[in-house]
């Protein structure tokens, strides 16, 4: 008989605080997400290398890392294990069940160093007017390809929010993220890979933000700049 493995869910978890950097990089931590099941984490911290990167922030405080955990057991298990790694400060947790998409998939390398790119999360929220139907259909479908015309991405990852995991999350619909040139922390072109040109560079401007302001992301959206980091577990 031939064994079988439940399939992994993905989960995201939105954190606030200070010393982040220094907690979710504690082998210890990672040793614990995996007692409980995890079998790859996937850290986007907003840290020294894009502190002159843009930000938006519609939330109170600034996101200021992003933990994604791979598990086919119980997600509250992983839920508690960051809650306790963070205890005795002022970080708060903010966990998501999602459904991974992506239709730019970028290299990737599961060693814990820190991937050569900025890494933009947005947290997206659907607006009132949209509903659910049609704001996936003109993300999914027509903004899409739109975002990776317009824009020098080598990686473009959608995570659609299935549920909140953690009592009192706040709103969120989906979780973007994209990979751009580290050049495009503090260049336009470089963001944009219009090649230096600027008549090219308002017109791919143009043309996304159109696109946004499609699916309400020209309002009521937080940007977090990072690096990545990625980690095997198993």
């Amino acid at each position: 008989m031939t064994e079988q493995t439940t399939p992994a869910t993905k989960l995201m978890f939105l954190l606030w605080g200070a010393d982040l950097g220094v907690r979710l990089h504690d082998p210890v931590l990672l040793d614990r997400l995996a007692s409980v099941g995890v079998q790859r984490v996937q850290l986007n911290l907003d840290d020294a290398p894009v502190a002159d990167a843009l930000r938006l922030q519609t939330f109170a405080d600034p996101v200021g890392a992003v933990l994604s955990a791979w598990t086919s057991q119980d997600a509250r298990a992983v839920q508690q294990v960051l809650e306790d790694a963070l205890a005795g400060t002022d970080s708060r947790v903010a966990g998501y069940r999602v459904e991974e998409r992506r239709p730019l998939d970028p290299p990737e390398s599961y060693d814990g160093s820190r991937a050569d790119t900025l890494a933009n999360v947005a947290v997206l929220r659907r607006p009132d007017e949209l509903s659910r139907e049609e704001w996936l259909h003109r993300w999914l479908e027509q903004h899409t390809p739109v975002a990776i015309e317009t824009q020098a991405t080598f990686g473009y990852l959608q995570n659609i929010v299935i549920e909140p995991l953690t009592s009192g999350a706040p709103r969120v619909d989906a979780l973007v993220e994209e990979l751009f040139p580290s050049a495009a922390i503090d260049d336009m072109h470089a963001f944009y890979g219009s090649g230096g040109d600027d008549e090219e560079l308002g017109r791919r401007i143009t043309r996304l933000m159109e696109s946004v302001a499609r699916i309400g992301a020209d309002r009521d959206l937080d940007l977090m700049p990072s690096s990545r980091y990625l980690f095997d577990l198993v």
